[in-house]
C-alpha cells in the first residue's frame, strides 16, 4: 500500500480567515478533489482523510505561514503538486512550499508561534509601558472562565515588543508550544491594553508557525 506524506506550507489571508478551521479542512478537502489527488485514508467505519494541522488557528486571524501535513494513497511529484496549489487553490489560500516527506519522517511539532497587530498611534505609549510592567514581573496571572486556576502568561511568552512597521507601530510576540494549556495570543494583547483592537477593524497576524527539528 503507497503511503506518502506531504508537508506544506501556505498563507490563509483576506476574507479567508473568517473562516473556521473544520472550514478550513474541508476547503483543502475540496482542493485536493479538484487537483485529482487520492488521499490515504483511516480505518473505521467513518473514515477520514488522513490531514493534519499541528495547531488550529484562531477564528479571525490571518496567518502568513502555517503548516499542514496529509498523505497520499500515490506517489506524487513535489513539483507538480506545487503546480497545482498555485493553480487551483481558492482566494485567499496560498501554498508556498511543497515537501514531499521520508519514510519514518516524524509528525510535525510545534516550537513555537509569532504573532503580530498594529498598535493604533495614540496608544503607542500606554502599550508600551504595559509591555515594560509585563516584563519587570517574574510572572503575569491571567483568569479564564473554563479554568478554575489562573495561568502564567510568562510561562509561554517567550519574546514581547513594540516596533516601528512600515504602516506605523506594531506589537509583536511569540508564544511557545511546550505545554498543553498554552497561552492565546487574544489574551497577549489584553494583556497590553488592546482587547479592543479587533473590534475596530484591525487584524490579528500569525506571521509564523516553527516547527521543532
Amino acid at each position: 500500500m503507497i503511503r506518502q506524506r506531504v508537508r506544506i506550507r501556505f498563507r490563509k489571508e483576506g476574507d479567508l480567515r473568517w473562516i473556521s478551521h473544520r472550514d478550513l479542512a474541508r476547503a483543502f478537502e475540496r482542493l485536493f478533489r479538484r487537483m485529482g489527488l487520492r488521499l490515504s485514508m483511516s480505518e473505521g467505519f467513518h473514515p477520514k482523510a488522513r490531514m493534519s494541522f499541528p495547531s488550529a488557528l484562531g477564528l479571525g486571524i490571518a496567518a502568513m505561514d502555517e503548516v499542514m501535513e496529509f498523505e497520499l494513497a500515490e506517489r506524487a511529484d513535489q513539483d507538480v503538486l506545487a503546480q497545482k496549489f498555485a493553480a487551483l487553490a481558492p482566494p485567499g489560500l496560498v501554498v508556498f512550499d511543497v515537501q514531499v516527506l521520508k519514510e519514518n519522517t516524524p509528525k510535525a511539532k510545534i516550537a513555537g508561534m509569532s504573532y503580530e497587530a498594529p498598535v493604533p498611534p495614540d496608544r503607542r505609549d500606554a502599550v508600551a509601558q504595559a509591555i515594560e510592567r509585563i516584563a519587570a514581573e517574574e510572572t503575569w496571572r491571567i483568569e479564564r472562565e473554563d479554568r478554575s486556576a489562573p495561568l502564567d502568561l510568562k510561562a509561554d511568552l517567550e519574546s514581547l515588543e513594540l516596533d516601528e512597521g512600515a504602516e506605523g507601530p506594531v506589537v509583536r510576540f511569540r508564544l511557545a508550544a511546550t505545554r498543553e494549556a498554552t497561552v492565546r495570543p487574544r489574551e497577549v494583547l489584553a494583556a497590553v491594553g488592546l482587547s479592543d483592537l479587533e473590534d475596530d477593524g484591525a487584524c490579528l497576524t500569525r506571521t509564523r508557525v516553527e516547527l521543532a527539528p
